[in-house]
């Protein structure tokens, strides 16, 4: 498994360095606004997810998920690439630039469809060799084996946050060398401000033409010099961001030579030879039949719940970045970089995690899957009453209504960095419940012939939920924003209570409950 988790690792390093800066980069390139910004990215975020069925699908088709996985290095490659090129924004080629950009993002979104879901495909058929290999020793080796899965997915979704670790760190501080080799110095408002005067600057409100006075003035700028000013600091300001892509496009590169020096290893999943023709009576047929569609109804239950988890989840590259940008002091710390901590606590928490629900098997104390899976979502509401009380405590307006103050009045309004962090350590906890255990979930339910399909529909919940983000946005821009976290809360704690009331079921189509009874 090392290998395939090494060679996922490579690929989401160069995926999150992109996905840590997309929303924000988006904003400071085009001068889009945030709502229109998180459009795109939720575009994004949901074509990934909605191309992974795809791509499960064309592997369950072909028989051939080593090769789907290695065209989908090499299309994610030529998308990075694409968005590498440092071109500067201007109203006369924003009308191909923006989709140009747009197309690179697609590509990405393609080569991941064909690549995420499939090499998932593969860690789960490690597995049920394992378990199949262990059921000839007895039932209780079968046993064990069966809950070997579950660590098994939270170890590879450790070497996953690695690479999530890493990344974010690679975009702001190739910008903030690019900006300081230019006499420049980081400052998140000055990007939207620059567009503004660019525009029109007789649009501009008093306190905007404040705050670009106040924070040009501290790179000795006068106003006269804003029409040259402007467009060279949103010039370097975005070209240090194009320069990390490069990174991407060699992080795809290290994973193609990781899966290719290690392909002959991996399992071949679906793939029938010597098959022995069976001839099932009806009554047999019917059996398996009705066995197959438990399976799938237990599936889509989960994938219910994992839409709501996802929508609350992926606010971290939306709204929540947002958050960090303009109620977060990000003077010393660039906003992109918070979304470091998250997989921080993934490395951390993983083996904690993993520790706890081995002494509790130990004693006899086994923890299903699907109730794993209802607690994270009971997690993920904690984390969301918390920034709710926080913000409702502070007075936050919209952030509409914020952006607008004046900047010493907004300076002294802002949150400290401890926010953030409380915010992303129950987050997390509730991520290491859903989120890799809901691929072991989808492993163990998925019928034999349709591997790639199940892992895909898994895949495809995260794509419905990340279809919607945009509506965290929406709110964090219109309304006060405890209001904006408060539905969120009410969105997790509606889907733990609807988990948990299908706990029971669950546990039976999947053969837990006597693990659980046990």
């Amino acid at each position: 498994m090392i290998p395939a988790a090494l060679s996922n690792m490579g690929e989401r390093f160069g995926y999150y360095i992109m996905n840590a800066v997309l929303v924000l980069f988006l904003c400071s390139k085009f001068g889009l606004k945030d709502e229109t910004g998180t459009a795109i990215y939720s575009v994004f975020y949901a074509g990934i997810y909605v191309l992974s069925l795809v791509g499960g699908i064309i592997a369950d088709r072909l028989q051939n998920y080593k090769g789907t996985i290695i065209t989908g290095l090499c299309v994610m490659s030529v998308g990075y690439a694409l968005l590498a090129i440092p071109i500067v924004s201007t109203s006369g080629n924003i009308s191909w630039l923006l989709p140009l950009t747009c197309f690179a993002l697609f590509l990405i979104a393609c080569g991941n469809g064909l690549f995420k879901g499939n090499l998932q495909v593969i860690i789960g058929q490690m597995y049920d060799n394992l378990e199949s290999d262990a059921a000839k020793e007895g039932p209780e080796a079968l046993k064990k084996a069966k809950e070997k899965r579950d660590s098994g997915f939270q170890i590879f979704y450790v070497f996953i946050n690695i690479g999530g670790l890493v990344a974010p760190f690679v975009a702001p501080l190739l910008r903030g060398w690019w900006l300081k080799l230019h006499g420049f110095v980081y400052n998140a408002d000055l990007p939207a401000l620059c567009h503004s005067f660019i525009n029109d600057a007789s649009a501009m409100t008093a306190e905007q033409s404040k705050n670009l006075v106040k924070y040009a003035g501290e790179m000795g700028i006068q106003a006269s010099d804003f029409g040259t000013f402007c467009p060279q600091y949103l010039d370097v300001f975005n070209t240090g961001i194009h320069y990390s892509f490069i990174a991407s496009v060699l992080a795809m590169a290290l994973s193609l030579v990781i899966f290719l020096v290690y392909k002959k290893g991996f399992p071949n999943p679906g793939r029938k030879t010597g098959v022995v023709s069976v001839e099932y009576s009806p009554e047999e047929k019917k059996a398996a039949a009705k066995e197959i569609k438990q399976r799938l109804y237990a599936l889509f239950a989960v994938l219910g719940i994992a839409v709501f988890f996802w929508f609350s989840f992926h606010q971290n590259g939306t709204s929540m970045s947002l958050f960090a940008r303009d109620f977060v002091n990000t003077s010393s710390i660039a906003p992109e970089i918070w979304q470091a901590v998250n997989p921080f606590f993934v490395i951390v928490l993983t083996p904690i995690i993993m520790w706890f629900f081995g002494l509790l098997g130990k004693r006899g104390k086994y923890v299903s899957t699907p109730k794993k899976i209802a607690i994270g979502m009971g997690i993920a509401a904690l984390a969301y009453i918390f920034v709710s009380v926080f913000s409702y405590h502070m007075g936050y307006p919209s952030a509409e209504d914020f952006k607008g103050m004046e900047a010493t009045a907004k300076a002294g309004l802002k949150a400290g960095p401890w926010v953030l962090i409380v915010y992303y350590f129950f987050m997390t906890v509730a991520e290491l419940f859903i989120s890799p255990l809901g691929l072991s979930f989808a492993s163990k339910v998925a019928p034999k012939n349709l591997l790639g399909l199940c892992q895909g529909l898994w895949l495809g919940a995260t794509a419905v939920g990340n279809g919607i983000l945009w509506v965290g946005p929406l709110m964090y821009n219109k309304w006060p924003i405890w209001i904006c976290w408060a539905v969120f809360f009410g969105v997790c704690a509606l889907s733990m209570l609807v988990m948990l009331f299908m706990v029971k079921w669950l546990e039976r189509v999947t053969g837990e409950t006597a693990a659980v009874n046990s």
